[in-house]
């Protein structure tokens, strides 16, 4: 897609995301969106058949940038140079980190999650239950390499230990997002990674 053609269907998606939070889902209409946004209809269904696509289209990025993140052969590669275990140390904790930035950055997911978003259908939130299995099968991935690295404790099981990390940072940043908290300071992920991390290494 031309750049131009990616900029405008981002702000579609923004737009109609802030209107999804603010007004509920039910309550958001695709000419509200064009209105806010001074296009016509046809443009938002060059890129959408429906808002729903909208949402998906939010939950599909949010997954797919998880999943470059981890990728389990950018971990085999580093792992193989035998890297002393503060380095490893340090190159975990930033891609966990990173995982909760992205996480933090959309806050909507929290909230579909939480189904704390007006007018929410059944088919939604199967979607959402997708989802949910495919980023804890993505971390599930990067907690068994390192536990048969012996880096993580080897009686860690990963699919527990990444739903647990999931379930924190869900409540986390559904908890500060609705005291108007600050959950995007880089502080904050990052202690949520190493407070997590720091309890299944196998030596620090």
């Amino acid at each position: 897609m031309p750049p131009k053609g990616e900029k405008r269907k981002q702000q579609i998606i923004d737009t109609a995301k802030n209107m999804f939070i603010n007004k509920g889902f039910q309550s958001t209409h695709i000419g509200q969106v064009c209105e806010h946004l001074d296009i016509a209809r046809g443009t938002v269904y060059q890129y959408f058949s429906n808002k729903k696509e909208i949402l998906y289209a939010i939950l599909d990025t949010v997954a797919e940038n998880i999943e470059d993140i981890l990728d389990p052969d950018d971990l085999g590669d580093f792992l193989e140079r035998k890297p002393e275990m503060d380095t490893i140390v340090k190159f975990v904790d930033d891609r966990i980190a990173s995982c909760l930035s992205v996480l933090s950055n959309e806050p909507i997911v929290i909230r579909l999650i939480y189904r704390d978003i007006v007018g929410i259908d059944e088919e939604v939130s199967e979607k959402v239950s997708t989802f949910l299995i495919k980023v804890i099968e993505i971390i599930s991935k990067e907690i068994e390499i390192l536990r048969d690295n012996s880096i993580f404790k080897k009686d860690v099981e990963p699919h527990i230990a990444a739903s647990m990390l999931l379930g924190a940072i869900m409540m986390i940043v559904y908890q500060y997002s609705k005291s108007n908290k600050d959950y995007l300071d880089k502080s904050v992920t990052k202690a949520m990674a190493i407070t997590y991390l720091h309890g299944v290494y196998e030596t620090l």
